[in-house]
């Protein structure tokens, strides 16, 4: 194996920070692109989709549990794929694996569920075997077929306009092997992260960086995470960029 070159403290800095340069681009290219995202025209789900939940009949809109928006990640696991039932398809088995605590989702009005067309039954007890936490229901009609998920995997994003459902995003294959932090999630969805930085329409709902993030089990305590210093917070971590990043911008 040819492999590059080992050099001084010295240079190895001076390559990193021109690499850095090409990285920094590439963050500013995917803040673009998510900002191109919240631009997206939107789609009337016109026509009724009926799911199977733990405890019964659910609509689509239902899934939503009462948040604005819905992430839905196609799971491949049926009759016929893998080991069924005893395993699911490694592929969406490693994205359940990676999937970041979905309440942090939850505290930007923002529900992911995964769907699949395997039994209630079945779906729990592999939930319980590989203790995922994430919301997962039974396709009982088309709707894996008209959104372009009724093989292998894909994630479907919806907004809720009352009692109207919209799509707003898709995205499979590669397009979906990034997924799994709550950041690359909120990225794909009509109102992003939701912070103040965000190039996003007028009227968007958006508070101040880190003002809302928190530990997983205190969202309920509706406390300052921060105690009143998130300003000094703010302020660390711009000097902190700032000279990570040799002085740039």
């Amino acid at each position: 194996m040819k492999t590059p070159p080992i050099v001084t403290p010295q240079e190895w800095e001076a390559a990193r920070l021109e690499l850095l340069v090409k990285e920094k681009e590439l963050t500013r290219a995917r803040d673009a692109m998510a900002a191109d995202r919240r631009r997206m025209p939107r789609m009337l789900v016109e026509r009724e989709y009926t799911f199977e939940g733990p405890d019964g009949p659910l609509s689509l809109l239902d899934l939503f549990e009462g948040r604005h928006q819905l992430i839905i990640y196609r799971f491949f696991f049926q009759p016929g794929v893998a080991n069924f039932p005893e395993t699911g398809c490694a592929g969406c088995s490693m994205m359940a694996d990676q999937t970041a605590d979905p309440v942090h989702l939850n505290a930007r009005s923002t529900t992911l569920a995964f769907a699949s067309r395997a039994p209630q039954d079945d779906i729990a007890r592999l939930k319980a075997k590989m203790g995922w936490q994430v919301p997962w229901y039974t396709i009982t009609d088309d709707w894996d077929k008209d959104f372009g998920v009724d093989e292998w995997h894909g994630t479907n994003v919806f907004l809720r306009d009352g009692d109207r459902v919209l799509r707003t995003y898709y995205v499979h294959d590669r397009g979906d092997e990034a997924l799994g932090s709550t950041w690359s999630y909120l990225d794909l969805t009509a109102l992003g992260r939701q912070e103040e930085w965000e190039d996003s329409p007028e009227g968007y709902p958006q508070s101040r960086p880190y003002q809302w993030w928190n530990r997983h089990d205190e969202y309920h305590l509706q406390t300052d995470p921060w105690e009143g210093q998130l300003d000094e917070k703010l302020a660390q971590s711009m000097e902190h960029s700032r000279v990570a990043s040799g002085g740039a911008a």
